[in-house]
C-alpha cells in the first residue's frame, strides 16, 4: 500500500472514530453502527476503506464479521511515512 492511499484511510473523522473503537477489542458491524450513531451501509463503506489499507483485522464468526485494530500495520505505516519526511531520525518501535 502507498503512504498516499494510508493517509487517505486515515484523513477521515468517521474512519478514525471507527479505529479507536476498535483499538484492543473485536466489535461487528452492528456494534459499531449502534456505538457511532451512523447508518450501517455508511459504516460498511468505512470498514472497506480500512480493510483495503490493512487497519483493521477481519475475523468471521458464523454469520457475524468482527473487527478489530491492525495496530502493528498502523505503526509500520506510520514509521515508513516517518522515514520518507524524516530519513535522519531514528525510528523505535516498542521501546518504552
Amino acid at each position: 500500500m502507498s503512504n498516499v492511499n494510508f493517509a487517505k484511510a486515515l484523513a477521515d473523522e468517521t474512519r478514525q472514530k471507527i479505529m479507536s473503537l476498535c483499538c484492543c477489542k473485536q466489535l461487528s458491524v452492528t456494534e459499531i453502527v449502534q456505538q457511532m450513531g451512523v447508518s450501517q451501509p455508511t459504516v460498511s463503506h468505512h470498514l472497506k476503506i480500512l480493510r483495503d489499507a490493512g487497519l483493521v483485522k477481519v475475523e468471521r464468526r458464523g454469520k457475524e464479521i468482527y473487527y478489530t485494530l491492525n495496530q502493528e500495520r498502523l505503526a509500520t505505516a506510520c514509521c515508513q511515512i516517518a522515514e520518507v519526511f524524516a530519513p535522519d531520525v531514528e525510528i523505535k518501535l516498542g521501546s518504552s
